[in-house]
């Protein structure tokens, strides 16, 4: 049986768009599907380890945020208050959950963040370069090939703790 790919797909309609067009439909790809991974779950199904690290669907979701947030506006359009996190405890309280934490507002959160991000990077070309306190310089186009990246790397990692919790696996 040939299986079909779903043409409404944002990476299928930007197959043969602009540079621009491909790195943010991947993007927005991979941060839908790790939305996904926590559809239908309760809070306490999304917040449970089953793998030896503190990894959880929640605490990628947190994580991801986190991330969205330290790549996008503050190296691009940084409004008061951001401030680049690299420390090894960021990392770690970046998995950790709250009791504030529920799907509902990691979803929000995160939601939110991939807005701010989009918005922040609209402002800018490709080629635009930016100081990094780690990196020296990055350009968007760095950016946006390293979130994909990390975002595709996680919602694998998503994926997999989803098939634990209930047997659901996939993209979709």
């Amino acid at each position: 049986m040939e299986q079909t790919i779903d043409p409404t797909l944002g990476p299928v309609l930007a197959r043969t768009g602009d540079e621009r067009a491909v790195l943010e439909s991947f993007l927005d790809f991979h941060r839908a599907v790790l939305l996904r991974k926590l559809r239908g779950l309760s809070d306490a199904d999304a917040g449970r380890r089953l793998v030896p690290s503190s990894t959880t669907l929640a605490g990628l979701v947190k994580h991801l945020t986190l991330v969205e947030r330290n790549w996008f506006p503050t190296l691009l359009a940084p409004e008061p208050g951001d401030v680049y996190l690299t420390s090894e405890e960021d990392a770690v309280a970046s998995f950790t959950l709250g009791e504030q934490d529920t799907v509902a507002r990691l979803t929000e959160a995160y939601e939110r963040a991939c807005a701010r991000s989009r918005a922040a990077a609209a402002g800018f070309d490709l080629d635009h370069v930016v100081p990094h306190p780690q990196l020296g310089e990055v350009s968007l186009r760095w950016i946006l090939v390293h979130m994909i990246e990390e975002t595709a790397r996680h919602a694998g990692h998503a994926d997999i703790l989803r098939e634990l919790t209930d047997g659901d696996s996939g993209a979709f």
